[in-house]
């Protein structure tokens, strides 16, 4: 195995799948499509660039989010990629993978095989929180498939997480999240939603009225989905052994090991990964570019569109594009 070679890791099998009938969202200029692996089934939502022969890019969203999370970035930067958002494997509409792995190294791992399978790389790679931390494994593993890399609050170890981060952490204790699901089951989905959004946001404020209902609406979606719960779970109880694994496969140790070109991005009200992690972040990707949003949340992407996509055009644009 060599020193970036992803582990193996293993888990108990998934719950089985069952589809949902209610439709995902799907923006327009967006085209979704299901793409079928050996043991697994990735939803993919594309936004083509607005001419042939750009280049790819990829985008990982978070915990308990979805490609939607990308919407309104990908279109921003549509002239210069030919842009796709994938669901990780339990999230969105992607049923979860046949062997129960949710685990960071699982899910770098179905990213890989979804980009080897595409012959798709090297793409220009985008991570959003728990989508940053596979990202970071992505590109320290597969450098020959990662161009550029755009983080987006990653979540990499911190030795003292933010008390507002805890409830997260808490997921990953075996039973918290079925306990948490029977004492949530009169909540709505509206009522859901905006603690989301007061957790996930610096002003929940810019949250439009459409934006709003869409969400809502997908919460609703997401709740008759039988695996919902288990793969949020399993998913925070990935995150928190990542954080504990040490030695070669660390991501700290594996963010050190990352060649490709890369931007960070901060948010300064975010109450999920730490302010203060940006600066060791900054220090441990060679030769990264740092953006600091004062007034961004936990997903500056979607808050600040416009100010996120224009860093990584920077970005991409002075490494070449192509």
């Amino acid at each position: 195995m060599s020193s970036t070679e992803l582990p193996e890791t293993r888990t108990a099998a998934a719950p089985p799948a069952s589809r949902t009938t209610r439709a995902v969202r799907v923006a327009d200029g967006e085209e979704l499509r299901s793409v079928s692996l050996p043991g697994l089934t990735l939803t993919v939502r594309s936004r083509p660039g607005s001419e042939p022969g750009l280049p790819p890019a990829l985008y990982i969203h978070g915990l308990g989010g979805s490609s939607q999370n990308w919407s309104a970035m990908m279109p921003l930067l549509a002239d210069l990629v030919d842009g796709e958002a994938v669901d990780l494997p339990g999230f969105g509409d992607s049923p979860p993978p046949d062997d129960g792995n949710y685990s960071v190294t699982g899910h770098a791992r179905a990213v890989i095989r979804f980009l080897d399978s595409a012959g798709r790389g090297p793409v220009h790679l985008f991570g959003n929180s728990l989508g940053g931390a596979v990202a970071t494994r992505v590109a320290a593993a597969r450098p020959d498939l990662v161009r550029t890399l755009t983080l987006v609050s990653p979540a990499l170890p911190e030795l003292r997480a933010q008390r507002t981060a805890w409830p997260t952490v808490l997921l990953a204790v075996p039973g918290i999240a079925s306990a948490f699901a029977k004492l949530s089951k009169d909540w709505t989905p509206e009522q859901r939603v905006r603690g989301v959004l007061s957790l996930c946001y610096g002003d929940p404020g810019r949250v439009s009225d459409e934006g709003l209902r869409h969400a809502v609406e997908e919460m609703e979606r997401r709740l008759e989905l039988p695996y919902f719960w288990d793969a949020m779970a399993r998913s925070s109880r990935g995150i928190v052994d990542a954080y504990t694994l040490g030695g070669q496969h660390g991501l700290w140790r594996q963010a050190e090991r990352v060649l490709a070109p890369t931007l960070l991005v901060y948010g300064g009200r975010d109450r999920l990964v730490s302010y203060r992690m940006a600066r060791r972040a900054a220090a441990a990707f060679r030769g990264s570019r740092l953006l600091s949003l004062p007034d961004a949340g936990h997903v500056a992407m979607m808050e600040y569109p416009e100010t996120v996509a224009q860093a990584a055009r920077d970005l991409i644009v002075d490494h070449g594009g192509s």
